[in-house]
């Protein structure tokens, strides 16, 4: 396990920084709203039942998962802490995920509010709701708030608060008492509070938070921790993967880069971020490059 030391604090005022190995963000399975929109209607939001199908999804992806953290049951000294969204839909995917763990590998299970889903709004009128949506793909997706509901960027709002916490979780090390054994944080949660989780650790801007594309049912993101302590998407997950959820090359090329990077060099070696919001420096950078050709030629 990768380990971390703040050195502003001594030893014994705080116990070591031990991260876990990996951060899985699910989606939860198909629910009776992904199927009939009209379920919205007549049952509010955060009651919403799994379907059958949802049901056998989130099992089969609690199987995978298992996989993944176990390294193909190559790996035993795993082990697995569970947040969960307070709704129905993502609770019953826990329930079905969680088959694939015995006792000794789980942690523990907390609720946790902040990751519930975008607040559309109470019961949601279905043609109203058609014509909100078109509006919302007019005015962009971040900004765009529901009437009485949340805009993604409220939703960003508390997401942030909950890592927070997440933080204070991991350096008062309250997840992880065996030393022997790896930690992997799931949180299942919703498709766009699973984006907005990713906007928020990796810094992405809005215009690349508009890029995204939403999670499929029970489909999951693995965030894993590189060798210089920083996670990454493109450790566990394909370019091609990353490509087919929106990233743009240069996204992609970041990921890379975190799966080896050196900490702390993120500015420097991700010019092109610093570049979106100061053109001029790209041209300056390209001339002194060329002025230090000319001079190394003479």
């Amino acid at each position: 396990m990768n380990s971390y030391h703040n050195s502003s604090c001594c030893t014994h005022c705080r116990p070591q920084r031990r991260l876990p190995k990996r951060i899985i963000l699910v989606r939860h399975g198909e629910s009776q709203g992904n199927l009939d929109m009209s379920a919205y209607t007549t049952t509010p939001d955060y009651k919403i039942p799994l379907t059958p199908l949802g049901v056998e999804q989130a099992r089969a992806a609690g199987e995978r998962i298992r996989w993944v953290v176990s390294e193909g049951d190559r790996e035993d000294n795993w082990k697995v802490q569970f947040y969960v969204s307070p709704y129905v839909r993502t609770q019953a995917t826990l329930r079905e995920i969680g088959r694939a763990f015995p006792r000794k590998k789980i942690i523990g299970a907390r609720e946790e509010c902040r990751v519930r889903e975008q607040d559309f709004g109470n019961f949601q009128v279905e043609e109203r709701m058609k014509v909100i949506k078109e509006t919302r793909e007019r005015f962009g997706r971040f900004f765009f708030r529901f009437p009485d509901g949340e805009s993604a960027a409220d939703v960003f709002d508390r997401v942030a608060g909950f890592l927070e916490s997440l933080w204070r979780d991991i350096d008062m090390r309250r997840l992880d008492q065996d030393e022997s054994s790896e930690t992997n944080m799931v949180i299942i949660s919703h498709g766009l509070t699973s984006r907005v989780f990713l906007m928020k650790w990796f810094k992405w801007s809005v215009e690349q938070f508009e890029r995204l594309n939403n999670l499929g049912n029970c489909e999951f993101r693995v965030m894993q921790l590189g060798p210089s302590g920083d996670y990454s998407l493109a450790i566990h997950h394909s370019p091609e993967e990353l490509r087919s959820w929106g990233l743009s090359p240069e996204m992609i090329t970041e990921q890379q880069w975190r799966a080896t990077a050196k900490r702390g060099t993120w500015n420097d070696d991700s010019s092109w971020y610093l570049y979106s919001f100061f053109g001029h420096l790209s041209d300056s950078d390209e001339d002194a490059q060329n002025d230090h050709g000319i001079q190394h030629a003479q």
